[in-house]
């Protein structure tokens, strides 16, 4: 048990350090990269800070997806994944998927080139885009943590 115990602890900081970022990038960072910056200079401005996070982001989610395959299989969880009644454990593997896609592929592959060719051609339609997409994840993740949180503990709505 003592190993469940770690794995669920580990997580719990690992979501933390994750979500924690994505709402500080949200909340605090793009918001003042609108205001201190123009608009030519923004996007670049916040890759090169982003970039430093996106390392504790793809840390974090691996240790997170981790430490959730290790508990379901651990307690044996994989049948809940069967009832509607668990929608948390639907949403949480599918943020972490998401996050995991976004972070390891269509970032470093795709998402970065994009956005710098978009910033050049328009560089405040690009810096909204760049906000709405952190808006979405910040809130399908928060969602999913209330969500998680309030389901581990008995509650089915």
């Amino acid at each position: 048990m003592e190993h469940q115990i770690l794995a669920r602890a580990l997580h719990v900081l690992g979501v933390v350090l994750w979500i924690g970022g994505v709402a500080f990038v949200t909340t605090v960072l793009l918001p003042a990269v609108r205001r201190l910056k123009e608009p030519g200079e923004r996007v670049d401005f916040f890759e090169a800070i982003e970039g430093r996070f996106a390392w504790q982001a793809r840390g974090t989610t691996l240790l997170v997806g981790a430490t959730g395959f290790y508990m379901a299989q651990a307690w044996n969880l994989w049948e809940r994944f069967l009832s509607p009644a668990f929608w948390w454990m639907h949403a949480m593997v599918a943020v972490w998927v998401l996050f995991t896609v976004m972070l390891f592929i269509a970032e470093p592959l795709v998402l970065h080139r994009w956005f710098r060719e978009s910033a050049r051609r328009d560089p405040e339609r690009t810096f909204r885009r760049i906000e709405r997409l952190h808006a979405f994840l910040l809130t399908v993740s928060l969602v999913t943590v209330l969500g998680a949180v309030a389901g581990s503990h008995g509650w089915v709505p």
